[in-house]
């Protein structure tokens, strides 16, 4: 009801108050208009008394709006600016625990560089190792191969190939293989088949493995970043699993990095995995908790209990092409080739021919059902020389520093 409404109706209302009060009693007219008067100023201070009631009440009703939604706004406020501070303190977190994995690599290398003997005066010292047979002195290998062995650790002379593996038949790269190369003071690439078997007599097989280790994991770590679906194989040796003290140390290690468990596959040669004991099985399956696949290759009989391999962690087998393809009787294969590969399915094992060399061998192959194929064929492994360069230039920045609180002479050894 607007105003003027209002008023009339009050008016008209103290106008009859005050006919009725002149027509059923003794008041005069004058008397009558008073009352009347009198009236209309009591309605309009009624409603007026009304209206500031109601106004009062719709102000508070306001202020209590906007006292709430101050504080809801607080509220957000508080909100935002706690997450933006569990953000920075996770970013900080997340850089703190980065620098902290990279210091425990160069702790890693530093430790088993140091355990590797420096010759004094054409005199050999002992390996500080526990097993008597680590030691130079005790070594019947070749000393001219244990001397390039020993500088090219020190001098970190030791360089990662990548070689891939595909699917077949479309040979879309799956995998990668890892492989180690020394090189002696003069250039001179020194081939795993010369330097195992010095190496491994004299104990030197851990610090190899160890070194080839730490390269994969700052290789997946950088190729992660643009696809997460390539893993690389990365070989271990019978010494080292067998290696009491070294080996609990891998292992902590890895539970450090089992964020990559995905894309590391270890590889042990099958008279490793066969020749291994009872108890020493811990070893594969201690690998296998952490989440790590395993794979055997150096393949030569195909008669063994394929069955037993999964639980172990064993998710791959590596066979030569020759094989396959002309020498199943020669390996006691229990099955024809074609067959072959149904008979690992069965054991949740995957097959990965190895040493395919010409597109003959891969049309010989392919009527085989095979999954993986691996072979100069599909690509050489091809050198990364410095493992540093596959650092963005923050990483670059992080490893600097870690390398400088773990080990400052390490740190200036790999860098140079």
């Amino acid at each position: 009801m607007d105003r003027f409404t209002l008023l009339a109706t009050h008016a008209l209302s103290s106008a009859l108050f005050g006919f009725a009060l002149v027509q059923h009693s003794d008041l005069g007219i004058v008397a009558g208009a008073l009352s009347g008067a009198v009236v209309f100023l009591c309605l309009r201070h009624l409603h007026d008394t009304m209206a500031f009631a109601r106004d009062k009440r719709e102000m508070e009703e306001d202020l209590n709006f906007l006292r709430t939604a101050t504080v809801s706004m607080r509220g957000s406020l508080d909100d935002t600016k706690r997450s933006l501070m569990a953000a920075t303190g996770a970013l900080a977190r997340r850089a703190e625990a980065h620098e902290k994995k990279v210091a425990i690599e160069f702790e890693a290398i530093d430790r088993f560089l140091s355990d590797i003997p420096v010759g004094g005066e054409g005199k050999p010292k002992e390996i500080a190792a526990p097993a008597p047979a680590t030691s130079y002195a005790r070594t019947p290998g070749d000393p001219a191969m244990l001397e390039i062995i020993r500088r090219s650790l020190e001098e970190n002379r030791v360089d990662l190939y990548l070689q891939p593996i595909v699917s077949l038949p479309q040979r879309k790269v799956r995998f990668y293989e890892a492989l180690t190369r020394l090189r002696s003071a003069d250039g001179s690439v020194v081939m795993p088949s010369q330097y195992i078997k010095v190496a491994a007599p004299a104990g030197l097989m851990s610090v190899i493995d160890n070194l080839l280790l730490l390269r994969c994991v700052q290789i997946v770590r950088r190729v992660s970043q643009k696809n997460r679906d390539v893993a690389v194989f990365c070989n271990i040796s019978g010494q080292t699993l067998a290696d009491k003290e070294f080996f609990p140390q891998l292992l902590e290690f890895l539970r450090s990095n089992r964020d990559l468990s995905n894309q590391i596959v270890f590889e042990f040669a099958q008279d490793t995995v066969l020749g291994v004991s009872r108890a020493a099985e811990a070893g594969f399956k201690a690998l296998r908790e952490l989440g790590f696949r395993l794979s055997m290759d150096q393949v030569v009989a195909l008669d063994c209990d394929f069955a037993r391999l999964r639980p172990l962690g064993f998710h791959f087998i590596k066979v030569k092409a020759r094989t396959l393809i002309s020498g199943m009787k020669q390996a006691n294969a229990p099955v024809a080739a074609e067959d072959f590969s149904k008979l690992l399915s069965r054991a949740g094992l995957n097959l990965i021919v190895e040493r395919v060399e010409d597109e003959k061998s891969v049309v010989q192959l392919l009527d085989l059902s095979l999954e993986y194929g691996q072979g100069f064929l599909f690509g050489e492994p091809k050198p990364i020389r410095d493992a540093g360069d596959i650092y963005d230039a923050r990483t670059k920045q992080l490893t600097a520093a870690a390398a400088a609180r773990a080990a400052p002479g390490l740190a200036r050894r790999l860098a140079g």
